[in-house]
């Protein structure tokens, strides 16, 4: 099992950028696939980006395709999400989750963080 904790969420004007970071801890932190999602209220929770367990296979949902970037140190056990040009519409509760799949469906995550506010104004 993997435990996560989200940090870096914040206050940022649109076009701005943010960096979001995921501590991990558990021995299988290197074999797991990691992914970021977010949640915005009342709506449904999201993929936003995966990166498999070598971090040399990426996968974007389209609306941040271009413009968002997951990357991992497996030797600190961490992950992050680099967010660039930022718009109102990405202002969200964004989540780390971890899983030992190949995958970027939400029930195929087990271990989930406890979720960093970022907010994009206008």
């Amino acid at each position: 099992q993997v435990q996560l904790v989200e940090s870096g969420g914040g206050l940022v004007q649109a076009g701005g950028s943010l960096n979001l970071s995921c501590a991990a801890s558990g021995r299988a932190f290197s074999s797991y696939t990691m992914g970021w999602f977010r949640q915005a209220p009342g709506l449904n929770r999201d993929f936003v980006a995966v990166i498999n367990s070598g971090g040399d296979d990426t996968y974007y949902a389209d609306s941040v395709k271009g413009r968002f970037t997951i990357s991992r140190d497996n030797t600190n056990k961490k992950v992050y999400l680099r967010m660039n040009s930022l718009k109102p519409e990405d202002t969200a509760v964004y989540y780390c989750a971890a899983t030992p799949k190949l995958s970027y469906r939400i029930p195929d995550f087990g271990s989930w963080g406890q979720g960093t506010q970022v907010t994009v104004s206008s």
